[in-house]
């Protein structure tokens, strides 16, 4: 222990009795300890000599205790040797209690001061309510988060910022924290003032007093919307990777099977593969991410036309396209910004005509008829010759790449079987492909 306070002691006594202490740091029965005569008593030589200079006989040592630890000492002095008395020893033991207790109250105030610092700079929402599920606290993070000021939700119940549909959360919530437990990192929706809903991480920890008694419930609240809005962004990109090299492979299996209905040997079937991927990987390439400034200067744009056209060439029978399909209606240009988006909804067509379609069977044929309106391109996509077509009960992922592709666009998108062909219609506004 060091001195920290003192009257009418030497610097040299004052550095030799500094870090002297009969008790132990963890001692927590410590009892007044008194030196009635210093000259006559066991005292170690190095403080008997010192405080024999200073004019000491004798000395009291009584500990300052907080939460049954001790944090300090009181030193008394006296010239002369002295015999304490129960008075003195009562006098002295309350002076400490009460130095005990400021020392306790002071730390406590300072503790309350930083905490109440950290809430009121901390980004996340932190706020308390009582047993009763009263907001009882509210910090800046809280009212950022949910729009509510602290004089607007304080004394209110706490079911203001949850929904409807999630009442029985909050009775839940305080059964668990009444039987011990801590929430840490549930992640549920609450509701803010204008009626939005916002997804939250929530962690709850119990309030006690100074008994130990739960006297209410802190909740500190996180808004995980964006990294929710990451988390699907990335699974919607695993669904379109798995998806595109399904696509691939089945695309890959036709090509073999429509080079070898009319290869005549195994290098014909070869050279007419290796076309076909060779034009299907161009294709493919067409679908890809353009939003880098060097890929935009590398494809300038195309026209509508020309884009088909490379889309469905590695299905083409016997070296002819018009065999495999037309293309027929005015032309028109297509920007670089909405080839990528274009050619995805153009590939999905025509890889589900190779699976599923016109070009899963000999004889199958895809006409694409194009109109041009004032506002609007108008693209039809017709099936016909292949296997008997169904429309699906559900939608599977490639529609909904498709239906998102088309929205990307600003088009409208509808299928339709007719006399049991396909009928593809696209209505593609102009200013959107310029």
């Amino acid at each position: 222990m060091r001195i920290v306070a003192w009257r009418g002691l030497s610097d040299a006594c004052r550095s030799a009795v500094d870090g002297y202490s009969p008790w132990l740091p963890d001692d927590q029965d410590a009892e007044p300890f008194f030196i009635e005569d210093i000259a006559t008593e066991g005292v170690p030589p190095s403080l008997k000599d010192i405080t024999l200079h200073e004019g000491l006989r004798s000395l009291a040592f009584i500990p300052v205790p907080l939460d049954d630890k001790i944090i300090g000492e009181l030193i008394i002095g006296f010239e002369r040797a002295h015999a304490f008395t129960e008075h003195e020893l009562q006098v002295s033991t309350t002076i400490t209690r009460q130095l005990g207790f400021c020392i306790g109250r002071r730390l406590a105030d300072e503790a309350a001061r930083w905490l109440g610092a950290v809430i009121e700079s901390s980004d996340d929402a932190i706020f308390t309510k009582n047993l009763d599920g009263i907001i009882t606290g509210w910090n800046p993070g809280a009212e950022a988060l949910f729009g509510y000021t602290a004089s607007e939700v304080i004394g209110k119940p706490g079911k203001i910022l949850i929904p409807i549909d999630r009442d029985d959360e909050e009775p839940t919530i305080f059964k668990r924290i009444l039987d011990g437990e801590r929430i840490d990192h549930y992640e549920t929706t609450r509701q803010r003032k204008d009626g939005s809903l916002v997804d939250i991480s929530l962690s709850v920890s119990p309030i006690k007093d100074v008994d130990r008694v739960i006297i209410g419930i802190s909740k500190i609240a996180r808004d995980v919307t964006e990294r929710r809005r990451l988390e699907e962004k990335q699974q919607l990109l695993f669904s379109e990777m798995e998806h595109r090299i399904k696509n691939l492979f089945a695309v890959a299996s036709s090509i073999v099977n429509i080079g070898a209905r009319s290869a005549t040997s195994p290098d014909d079937l070869a050279a007419a593969v290796c076309g076909r991927l060779n034009a299907l990987a161009g294709a493919h390439s067409l679908t890809l991410s353009f939003s880098s400034p060097r890929r935009s200067f590398e494809n300038p744009g195309t026209t509508l036309h020309s884009l088909v056209r490379t889309i469905l060439s590695p299905f083409t029978r016997g070296g002819s396209a018009e065999a495999t399909f037309t293309i027929s209606g005015p032309d028109v240009p297509v920007a670089s910004h909405a080839v990528t988006p274009l050619a995805l909804l153009l590939y999905e067509f025509a890889t589900n005509a190779v699976k599923y379609g016109s070009l899963s069977a000999p004889g199958g044929h895809i006409d694409v008829d194009c109109r041009k309106g004032k506002d609007h391109y108008f693209l039809t996509w017709r099936e016909s010759g292949g296997l008997p077509l169904s429309m699906p009960n559900g939608e599977g992922f490639g529609s909904k790449l498709a239906r998102a592709t088309a929205a990307q666009l600003g088009a409208e998108l509808s299928r339709e079987l007719s006399s049991g062909s396909l009928v593809i219609r696209l209505a593609l506004p102009l200013d959107r492909l310029r």
